[in-house]
C-alpha cells in the first residue's frame, strides 16, 4: 500500500526531479511530467485533485495497454487520456517497491539522454 508521501519521497530521490506547486503532487524532470495527482473531472462541478491516484507516464500505447490489461486492479484510464501514454495508478493497491519501479521507469523515459547516466551515480536515499 502506497500513498502521496511515498510518491513524493520516491520521485524526489531521483536526480533532477522538481516538484511543481499544485493542490496535490506534480513531479517533473527537464520540464517533463513523470507522475502527478489525478485531476478527476466531474460533470457540473470543479475538478477534484485525487492524491490517492497518480497519473503516470508510461512511454507508449503498447506499454499502456499491457499495464491496463495485465494489472487492472492497479491501473485504469479515462477517455480524457485516450491516445496519450498515461495511466492512472491506484496508490492504495500498489506496493512501495512496485511504485518505485514505476516512478523510476517514468523518469528514465522522460529524462533527456544527457541526464540518464546521473541515475546510476545518484546516492541511494
Amino acid at each position: 500500500m502506497s500513498d502521496a508521501d511515498d510518491v513524493r519521497q520516491l520521485a524526489l530521490a531521483l536526480p533532477h526531479v522538481v516538484e511543481i506547486d499544485s493542490e496535490g503532487f506534480d513531479f517533473r524532470v527537464a520540464d517533463k511530467g513523470l507522475v502527478w495527482s489525478y485531476p478527476e473531472r466531474r460533470p457540473g462541478t470543479s475538478r477534484l485533485i485525487r492524491t490517492d491516484i497518480a497519473v503516470l507516464y508510461v512511454g507508449d500505447e503498447a506499454e499502456k495497454q499491457a499495464l491496463l490489461l495485465g494489472e487492472p486492479e492497479l491501473f485504469f484510464t479515462t477517455p480524457a487520456y485516450d491516445g496519450l501514454p498515461l495511466v492512472m495508478l491506484r496508490l492504495t493497491q500498489v506496493s512501495v517497491d512496485r511504485l518505485k519501479e514505476l516512478v523510476t521507469d517514468a523518469w528514465r523515459m522522460r529524462a533527456p539522454d544527457s541526464l540518464v547516466g546521473d541515475l546510476d551515480t545518484a546516492p541511494t536515499r
